[in-house]
C-alpha cells in the first residue's frame, strides 16, 4: 500500500514529499545515516572558518568569474562564519519520518485563535493593501494574509540566523540538497549586492528564508515586488512589499481568480492509486467521481474541472481526504507540502469568516 511521508523543512523547493511502498524501511535506513555524512562533513569547519575550505574558495572563484565578486571583500565575508551544528540538526529529516506526519499536529500550530485574531488585525492594519493586491493579481485578502500568518505570524518571527551563515553551512555540510542550497547562496549574494546590503547583516531562518513572507533568495529576485513604491524590495520591514510580493509569486505560479481551493471529499472504495497520483490535478471531478470520489455539499458549482485527492493522515485517526483544484496546487508551490497548504486554506477560510463578522 502506498503511504506519502512529508518531510518538512523549509519552503519554496525545500519542503520534499516522498511516496513509499515496499522501501520503508530503506527510506529509514537512508535517512539515519544523514547524520554520519553530515556530522563528518560538519567537522572540517566546526574550528575553522569557511574561508579555509576549499570548496569556498573555489565557490568564492566561481563568484567572481561569473558575476564579478571581489575575492578578497568575499574571502573576508566567509572568514567571519563557520558550519553551524543548530541548522544541520534543525533540517534533517527525523529518523522515521512516519511519527512526524500528523495533520492534527500540524494544523493545530497554524489555525488556532492566536494566529485568526492577529491574522484579523493584520487584515484590519493593512486593508487598503491587500485590497491593491487582489485588484492587480486576483488573490484574495485572506489567502495573502494566512500564507503570511503561517509563514512568520505576520511579522514576528522572521528567524534570527544569519542567512550567509545558514545558506553556506546547507551549501556545503549538507550534502543531501548542497546543489539547491548552493543555488541558493549564489542568488543570496547578488540579491545583497543588489540592494547595497552585506550579506553578514541580514537573518532569516535556518534554511535561509528572508522576511516577513519568507522568500528564499531565487524567490525574491524573480517575484518580489515594489509594492510600496520606495524605490526598493524590503520583505523584511515592508509588510506593503510583502503583501504585493506573496500576491504576485502566486499570480505567476497560476492563480485563478475566484476560483476553489479545495473541498471535502467523501471516498467510497480504495484511494490509494488517487493518492498516489499526487496533489496536481489531473482528473475532472466526473472521473474522479467514477473512481468513487465526490464532493460534499453542493457541486453543481465546481462543473468538470480537474482536481486532485488530497489526504491528510493523522495518527490513529481516520484519514481526512479533500479534493484539491488549481490554486490549491498554487499554495504548493510556494512550500511543497499539502499539510502547509490546507493550513494556509483553513486560516484563510477562518479569517474570511471573522473578518465578515466584524463588518456586520
Amino acid at each position: 500500500m502506498h503511504r506519502t511521508i512529508e518531510l518538512i523543512t523549509e519552503k519554496h523547493g525545500l519542503r520534499k514529499t516522498l511516496t513509499t511502498r515496499l522501501f520503508g524501511s530503506l527510506l529509514v535506513l537512508c535517512t539515519g545515516l544523514l547524520p554520519l555524512t553530515g556530522h563528518a562533513a560538519k567537522s572540517r569547519h566546526q574550528t575553522s572558518p569557511f574561508s579555509a575550505d576549499p570548496e569556498v574558495r573555489a565557490f568564492i572563484v566561481e563568484m567572481h568569474e561569473q558575476h564579478g565578486f571581489d575575492v578578497a571583500h568575499l574571502s573576508r565575508q566567509f572568514d567571519r562564519i563557520r558550519s553551524n551544528a543548530t541548522i544541520l540538526r534543525a533540517i534533517r529529516p527525523a529518523a522515521v519520518p512516519e511519527q512526524q506526519r500528523s495533520w492534527q499536529r500540524y494544523r493545530e500550530r497554524f489555525v488556532n485563535d492566536r494566529r485568526i485574531s492577529n491574522g484579523l488585525r493584520f487584515w484590519q492594519d493593512n486593508g487598503a493593501e491587500l485590497a491593491r493586491a487582489e485588484a492587480i493579481y486576483g488573490v484574495p485578502p485572506e489567502i495573502i494574509a494566512a500564507i503570511i500568518g503561517v509563514e512568520t505570524e505576520y511579522g514576528l518571527n522572521m528567524g534570527n540566523f544569519g542567512v550567509l551563515e545558514a545558506l553556506t553551512t546547507l551549501a556545503f555540510d549538507y550534502p543531501l540538497r548542497a546543489a539547491f542550497f548552493r543555488s541558493e547562496l549564489e542568488q543570496f549574494l547578488l540579491l545583497a549586492r543588489e540592494n547595497g546590503v552585506s550579506p553578514l547583516d541580514i537573518k532569516g531562518s535556518y534554511a535561509g528564508a528572508i522576511g516577513i513572507p519568507q522568500f528564499m533568495p531565487s524567490s525574491q529576485r524573480h517575484y518580489a515586488v515594489d509594492f510600496d513604491g520606495d524605490n526598493k524590495i524590503d520583505l523584511r520591514r515592508s509588510t506593503t512589499d510583502a503583501i504585493g510580493s506573496v500576491a504576485r509569486f502566486l499570480n505567476i505560479h497560476g492563480w485563478q481568480t475566484r476560483a476553489p481551493v479545495a473541498v471535502p471529499a467523501i471516498v467510497i472504495g480504495d484511494p490509494t492509486p488517487l493518492v498516489a497520483a499526487g496533489i496536481k490535478p489531473g482528473l475532472p471531478l466526473p472521473e474522479l467521481a467514477k473512481q468513487g470520489v465526490t464532493a460534499r455539499g453542493d457541486t453543481g458549482q465546481f462543473g468538470e474541472q480537474a482536481a486532485a485527492l488530497i489526504d491528510l493522515v493523522s495518527p490513529d485517526q481516520a484519514t481526512e481526504y479533500w479534493i484539491g483544484f488549481d490554486n490549491f496546487y498554487v499554495i504548493t508551490r510556494y512550500n511543497r507540502s499539502s499539510f502547509y497548504a490546507m493550513s494556509v486554506f483553513q486560516l484563510a477560510e477562518a479569517l474570511r469568516a471573522a473578518q465578515g463578522k466584524t463588518g456586520e
